[in-house]
């Protein structure tokens, strides 16, 4: 609590308010429940950003929070609330869904969680097909200590910084579909 504390002051003193930032996303059964994280980005009307990519709008604190990850700790409240779990496939949009193929879908077959599989299996440097291919291979083996195995190494991935950005991306790149 204290650690989250001064992280919203250092994101209010670079972005000002909002300091979070709340979207609404799928969860298990695809029920949607609004996600937090720390804001990391400017609006994008704010200074004529209107238009601007995702790289022109990320503030140099916003870059070191996700580099740690460290925008991700309001997803305890998610936790806490029983929206998300501590391991599980990562929440992605909503408007992903129709999207989906049926074997896609499976993933939301159990409680989104702060990291998963395809977290620390390479994470954003990943494509969407082998996200979800790893998403998948944890709903149909996940047990209590697979999630202690995953917690573990995503201490040590997080530590290393790794796989946050793909190489091309400051997010995530947008998932258009299986056939493109």
């Amino acid at each position: 609590m204290p650690f989250g504390l001064v992280i919203a002051a250092v994101v209010y003193f670079d972005l000002g308010q909002p300091i979070f930032f709340r979207q609404s996303r799928p969860g298990y059964k695809c029920r949607p429940f609004d996600v937090y994280k720390f804001r990391t980005m400017r609006e994008p009307s704010e200074d004529g950003l209107l238009g601007v990519g995702d790289a022109e709008r990320l503030t140099k604190i916003g870059h070191v929070l996700r580099k740690s990850s460290l925008d991700e700790i309001p997803q305890l409240w998610n936790v806490l609330k029983g929206d998300m779990s501590l391991v599980g496939p990562r929440p992605l949009l909503m408007e992903y869904l129709p999207l989906y193929s049926d074997r896609q879908m499976r993933r939301h077959d159990v409680v989104p969680g702060i990291t998963g599989w395809a977290q620390i299996n390479g994470r954003n440097n990943l494509s969407w097909q082998e996200k979800f291919e790893l998403d998948i291979w944890y709903v149909e083996n996940h047990s209590f200590w697979l999630d202690i195995r995953i917690l573990f190494k995503t201490v040590a991935k997080v530590l290393q910084r790794d796989g946050v950005s793909s190489p091309e991306h400051v997010t995530s790149e947008k998932f258009e579909g299986n056939d493109k």
